[in-house]
């Protein structure tokens, strides 16, 4: 199952990006995490620094990959809970461009305080490149990127994307 943990993108160019996760109780997970006690689960806010990086690199090749995933996290930190009723800011800003991917400096905020810091390697990548049948996957799993970039990306982002222009 795949959650989208980004309910809107504040801000995003192509070296950083500002987003943000709504906590609700209709969030499936917080059933188990915890019945008493209710908060978004560290990996997912690992999740949610991953998908913002992964917002960064479709608009940097302006979707040319179909697959962006977490390789490597290090020095993941965790600081305040975030609970229902609140959110989750994140704060995501290349550091290098890698040879498969790039690396980002990400940090995400409850409140004005640290809820999770990391710096989080991404592997850009489409599955056609190594089991060519799979290309017509790759096309409709970015189809599929840019119809959910219409509805979380800024208005004038959106333009600039689907035109192919750099604002």
């Amino acid at each position: 199952m795949k959650f989208n943990l980004l309910d809107k993108i504040e801000e995003i160019c192509d070296t950083r990006i500002v987003a943000v996760k709504h906590v609700t109780l209709a969030e499936e997970y917080l059933a188990d995490h915890f019945p008493s006690f209710p908060v978004l689960p560290g990996v997912m806010m690992l999740e949610a620094l991953t998908q913002a990086a992964a917002w960064v690199m479709h608009r940097r090749s302006n979707f040319g990959k179909s697959f962006a995933v977490l390789k490597e996290a290090k020095n993941v930190k965790y600081g305040n809970f975030v609970a229902p009723g609140n959110y989750l800011r994140v704060e995501v800003e290349l550091f290098k461009q890698t040879e498969a991917g790039a690396t980002f400096k990400a940090s995400g905020t409850v409140n004005g305080s640290n809820a999770v810091t990391a710096r989080i390697e991404i592997a850009y990548f489409n599955l056609g490149e190594k089991q060519p049948q799979l290309a017509e996957l790759d096309a409709r799993l970015i189809e599929h990127h840019r119809r959910r970039w219409a509805v979380i990306a800024p208005r004038h982002q959106q333009a600039s994307v689907a035109l192919g222009t750099d604002n």
